[in-house]
């Protein structure tokens, strides 16, 4: 059985300097309006990072497609270039200024990987994608741990924009 994304979004574009600031605003608008804005950061410089890795490396063409992916509760973000060699996690010098790009993929994101993908390759990285619902339950649950008490089953508001009440401590 193949799982089918429940939300999906490509962008084609030629990695030049000029168009990664795009593709980071698409991106951030995208997960914005998916309501994973706490995904926007990570996910933007994740993107930011494998578009500067096809603009520094991959021949004989710039062009690729960034792909954003969110099955179930994860978020997979994708950059797929023509370019047929595998890129390698590496160890950069203290003194050198580049090299550092897939290592901090590795940091930022629960998994990552590099697959042969036809004519290229495509390199990736997931990270957790909370719901709005699950979201909301976590806010609740952190809120009554900081007061120090057990929620009640009944007491999460009804209406999500409305304020959580509160329990003095005493």
């Amino acid at each position: 059985m193949i799982r089918q994304p429940s939300r999906h979004c490509t962008v084609g574009l030629h990695a030049l300097p000029s168009r990664i600031g795009h593709v980071r605003r698409i991106v951030s608008a995208q997960l914005r309006y998916w309501r994973l804005d706490a995904l926007v950061d990570p996910a933007t410089l994740g993107v930011t990072e494998l578009l500067a890795n096809v603009h520094r490396h991959a021949r004989p063409s710039k062009q690729c497609t960034v792909e954003l992916c969110v099955l179930l509760d994860q978020l997979t973000v994708s950059v797929h270039d023509l370019d047929p060699r595998l890129p390698h996690l590496r160890v950069a010098e203290s003194w050198e200024t580049c090299g550092r790009g897939l290592a901090l993929i590795a940091a930022l994101s629960e998994s990552w990987g590099v697959r042969p993908d036809g004519e290229g390759k495509v390199v990736w990285f997931t990270l957790p994608a909370l719901t709005p619902a699950v979201e909301e339950a976590l806010a609740v649950t952190t809120h009554w741990e900081t007061v120090g008490l057990e929620p009640e089953p009944t007491c999460a508001p009804a209406d999500p924009l409305a304020p959580v009440q509160s329990a003095k401590v005493g």
